[in-house]
């Protein structure tokens, strides 16, 4: 796909997509639940259409129409062995967290996924759940997908996280769901918490210690189906925040973005670069505030990413990684490895198509450290099949010259199924 730069600006409102994880979260949480839960604003992106495949096969009937999308649950203990292997695609959420909720079923599963699930690791899984009593093999030599989960009795335990991830807290919790006892995660930094609250809304007992960053689960809870309403990612609206950030005469609305301080750090950083952005119309429902995003043009700084920041925003890297691009002086971007076992390795993905396009750029161990003010032009991209590497080289492109190529451009249907659709619908 052949994308060319713009001098116009970007103007309009846009309602983003509904939030991957909490809409991922919607279907395997009602699933587990007594009663219908009704979804509104579900994200009907290849990853979250994988989660509904998956439960369909593991017996639980889900209805797709244009408003909603209702899961009839089959309770904590309703689910069926599935008569092959469960396909997650190309989802981390759905592998990582499925497994969980597999390993302390009665019956026996495989799960499997495309080429780049079979790269990414899930021995950060394995060890935790091998360690409440799961039977949980990789069938490769690497300690990725395929896996083959033997489901039977559990313990809890408290299981300290050598990373701050929410895939892995979430397997562990639930897990914890059918095991002996509480089982409780601790981790460096605190992840989104998504699933704490949203099982919290089910009827779970979850336990939170801010100030340990642990979550611990009591076994057993009753859960009731639920009326969930998805905010908009935050994740997807990152773009369009970069896109009027960076592009001069822009000024672009955002409706009801999901802004849950766990991963709020775009916001933040937005904050230290001088993004000239706005919140309005905040609310609050079931725990996850959301808001709408009044974005304008301004001149932006470069800034220091890391620490604890890194967890709310992991997502976002790559994008910030060209607004920083376009930024005044230097942005360190730093305790960022998880980037390398994306749907690509971020870090060197980034770095070797910023580069093309002019970009003063290296990489590091652990992030990147991008000198701002040079300009870009078009090139080549080769987007590895990640579809946040596809979206942020699109918003590349608008302040580029000439014109940029984005290889395997359709894997934004990951997330974003309408992404060029949206930005298109905004440029003047």
């Amino acid at each position: 796909m052949i994308f060319t730069s713009t001098s116009k600006g970007l103007r309009g409102e846009l309602t983003v997509p509904g939030d991957k994880s909490i809409s991922h979260r919607a279907v395997m949480f009602g699933a587990l639940s007594k009663g219908t839960t009704s979804v509104t604003h579900f994200l009907k992106g290849a990853d979250c259409l994988s989660t509904i495949r998956c439960f369909r096969q593991l017996g639980v009937s889900i209805e797709d129409s244009r408003e909603k999308l209702l899961i009839h649950g089959q309770g904590l203990h309703g689910l069926k062995e599935p008569s092959g292997w469960l396909d997650t695609g190309n989802s981390g959420t759905t592998t990582r967290l499925l497994s969980g909720i597999l390993a302390g079923q009665s019956f026996s599963s495989a799960i499997n996924g495309d080429a780049s699930i079979q790269t990414r690791p899930m021995g950060r899984i394995m060890e935790p759940l091998r360690q409440m009593g799961a039977r949980i093999e990789s069938l490769k030599a690497n300690g990725c997908a395929p896996l083959s989960i033997v489901g039977g009795p559990l313990r809890g335990i408290s299981y300290v996280s050598p990373v701050a991830s929410a895939q892995v807290k979430s397997a562990v919790l639930l897990a914890g769901l059918y095991a002996k006892g509480v089982t409780s995660v601790t981790e460096p930094a605190l992840s989104r918490n998504h699933t704490e609250l949203m099982l919290r809304g089910f009827g779970a007992q979850v336990d939170i210690c801010p100030e340990t960053h642990t979550a611990s689960i009591h076994p057993e809870p009753a859960l009731t189906g639920q009326q969930i309403s998805v905010p908009g990612d935050i994740s997807s609206a990152a773009y369009f925040i970069a896109a009027a950030a960076l592009t001069p005469h822009s000024e672009v609305l955002l409706r009801h973005v999901g802004i849950n301080p766990t991963r709020a750090g775009m916001l933040r950083v937005c904050e230290n670069m001088g993004v000239d952005l706005t919140l309005l119309n905040q609310t609050n429902h079931g725990g996850e505030p959301a808001a709408d995003l009044l974005i304008r043009f301004h001149d932006l700084s470069g800034t220091v990413i890391e620490g604890d920041l890194i967890p709310t925003l992991i997502d976002e890297l790559p994008i910030l990684a060209v607004m920083a691009c376009f930024a005044k002086g230097k942005t360190i971007i730093r305790n960022a490895e998880e980037l390398k076992v994306k749907e690509s390795n971020r870090i060197a993905v980034m770095v070797k198509n910023l580069s093309a396009m002019g970009a003063h750029i290296t990489a590091t161990e652990d992030g990147m450290i991008i000198e701002g003010g040079a300009p870009l032009h078009g090139a080549q991209i080769d987007s590895h099949g990640d579809h946040r590497v596809a979206m942020s080289f699109a918003v590349a492109a608008l302040n580029a010259s000439g014109e940029t190529q984005i290889q395997d451009a359709s894997c934004v249907t990951i997330s974003y199924p309408e992404f060029y659709r949206d930005l298109k619908s905004l440029c003047q």
